[in-house]
């Protein structure tokens, strides 16, 4: 058999396209009120989102195991495949990437761990094309370099609706410096080769929202898109309907992932966008 393609739950892949392209996914772990959840299986994204504002400690994320990335790997090369292409969340930003790592070392066949310096469709995008080249029968170098091509057309921009959840993260150094008095204010950012980048400041949502448009807009000619929220899916479906260009035939609407939203809070809007 040919290529397996793996990925990870804040890829944001939806379930149809997992199973129209056969690719696996490894959930995430999130701990919430000293409860541990599988990421996409234990806890609905809806009412994850929903109690997120009445926590007084915020929920904190893992990255999968080893063991249960060498778990996964063994069951796929049982079922015949030669090749692995293991393609994950930013490694500056999570740990998972080398917890895959680590885990193909285990392994003499061959898996090539990539990491995609991108969360949610970013990341989803890349997964996506590795998967159809398979499809198309590309020997691995070629899907790799499918990959690479893609990774460098793929944007990632977002409109949160506080700063409260990216500074308690801690992750984001800016967002830690500029917190202070502006706790209102409501950053643009943008995810560019692992980094979270302050792309302005918003003082009302809807100006935040057309100068989201704009970003996306002189990005020009697109061949993907995916408009993304976090619980905020009516206002996700506006954008999507304004800004989705009429060539492309299925862009996605998607609820950004619960490891994902514990850093960003609910209410945000972006999206991920491939340039032609």
């Amino acid at each position: 058999m040919p290529i397996a393609i793996v990925t990870d739950s804040t890829s944001d892949i939806p379930t149809n396209l997992l199973e129209k392209y056969g690719i696996r996914q490894i959930p995430v772990d999130l701990t919430l009120e000293n409860k541990t959840y599988l990421d996409g299986f234990d806890l609905s994204r809806n009412d994850f989102y929903n109690r997120l504002p009445t926590l007084k400690k915020l929920p904190t994320t893992a990255a999968p195991s080893v063991g249960r990335f060498q778990t996964l790997y063994e069951k796929i090369f049982k079922k015949g495949f030669s090749k692995i292409i293991s393609i994950h969340a930013a490694s500056t930003l999570s740990g998972i990437y080398n917890a895959s790592r680590l885990a193909a070392k285990e392994f003499k066949r061959t898996i090539q761990v990539i990491d995609s310096e991108q969360l949610s469709l970013g990341l989803g995008f890349q997964v996506i094309e590795a998967a159809r080249a398979v499809q198309q029968g590309l020997t691995l170098e070629g899907v790799l370099s499918r990959v690479h091509s893609l990774r460098k057309r793929v944007y990632v921009f977002a409109l949160l609706d506080t700063f409260t959840y990216i500074h308690r993260s801690g992750r984001v150094s800016w967002a830690k410096a500029r917190l202070g008095s502006i706790l209102n204010i409501k950053p643009l950012i943008e995810l560019k080769a692992g980094e979270v980048l302050n792309r302005g400041l918003a003082r009302a949502r809807g100006n935040g929202l057309r100068i989201l448009e704009d970003y996306l807009t002189k990005l020009g000619q697109l061949e993907s898109l995916a408009v993304l929220h976090t619980n905020a899916a009516e206002a996700g479906q506006v954008f999507l309907d304004r800004m989705a260009p009429a060539d492309i035939p299925d862009p996605l609407l998607v609820n950004v992932t619960t490891i994902i939203g514990t850093h960003v809070g609910p209410n945000g809007i972006g999206f991920a966008a491939v340039v032609k």
